[in-house]
């Protein structure tokens, strides 16, 4: 008759491999975040600013809160075949 304790040492490996690897996971998408949680349920609304945040800052996390955007911005678009206007 087998002990049922010998079922605890197979058991403890495999908690602490999935363990390991949800918070290796974890810690990969919170410093790939800019150290922010991870953001969950995101439209189309979300992707557009998240572009824009990129193309201002150079982060999709990163915000600015300069009230003018650089110089730069109003030719680093995503819309490359389409000319900016002079105003």
């Amino acid at each position: 008759m087998p002990v049922p304790f010998e079922a605890f040492i197979p058991f403890g490996i495999m908690t602490t491999f999935f363990v390991v690897t949800g918070t290796g996971l974890n810690v990969t998408r919170y410093f790939s975040n800019d150290r922010k949680p991870t953001r969950y349920h995101l439209d189309k609304w979300d992707y557009q600013m998240m572009e824009r945040d990129r193309r201002l800052t150079g982060s999709t996390r990163g915000q600015s809160t300069d009230p003018v955007a650089p110089a730069a911005f109003a030719t680093n678009s995503v819309w490359y075949l389409e000319k900016p206007r002079s105003h």
